[in-house]
């Protein structure tokens, strides 16, 4: 496969909330199984209408699971830099990036609504 053509297939997601879109590239060949999870859950429409329940200034917003426990794998964070977030590293599986919305992280309060997830393949 060239370069061109790995390109063409990388999945990415949009999440939509009413403070705007956050735009997302997933790390497809670092972390094919988190990345798999995440696009399946998406794709059930199972984060619609799930709340950010917890949003640290500077630090990460998290995506909330249905029941509020994190059981089954369904969490995310959204970092807000490398500068506060670095001692995550290998203790939680980077799967993306946020390229275009980076606004919307520093305007998400706890509350606030994943209104959908939507995944593209491009």
């Amino acid at each position: 496969m060239s370069e061109d053509d790995s390109a063409a297939n990388m999945l990415t997601a949009e999440i939509h909330t009413a403070k705007g879109v956050m735009k997302v590239k997933f790390y497809e060949e670092d972390a094919p199984n988190t990345v798999a999870n995440f696009v399946k859950l998406a794709e059930k429409g199972f984060y619609d209408g799930l709340t950010f329940h917890r949003v640290i200034p500077t630090f990460v917003i998290q995506g909330r699971c249905p029941d509020g426990t994190g059981a089954g794998g369904s969490q995310f964070f959204i970092c807000h830099s490398r500068e506060n977030t670095a001692h995550l590293d290998r203790h939680h599986t980077c799967f993306g990036r946020v390229c275009e919305g980076l606004e919307v992280i520093d305007m998400i309060r706890p509350g606030d609504e994943i209104e959908k997830i939507l995944i593209f393949e491009e």
